[in-house]
């Protein structure tokens, strides 16, 4: 499977629960099977970004650093 993002957001300077809202907002405008990446600073993200894919149906596909070294998490959109 694909884990290339369709959409990135940008949420560096975001604090919690800043990503969250973010990635809920933005969800939809990936299609379903798609991926959606979040890059975020915020450690809390590593907490709040996979718990949220498990209350919402969405599968988390896991971390990565993005190129200047902030945490990027990958989403899948399933609903």
């Amino acid at each position: 499977m694909n884990h290339e993002p369709a959409l990135e957001l940008d949420c560096r300077d975001l604090r919690c629960p800043l990503p969250v809202i973010e990635l809920g907002k933005h969800i939809e405008q990936v299609a379903l099977g798609e991926v959606i990446g979040v890059i975020a600073a915020d450690p809390a993200a590593h907490y709040d970004i996979p718990a949220w894919c498990r209350m919402r149906d969405h599968e988390f596909l896991g971390e990565a650093a993005a190129s200047d070294g902030t945490p990027r998490y990958l989403v899948r959109r399933l609903v």
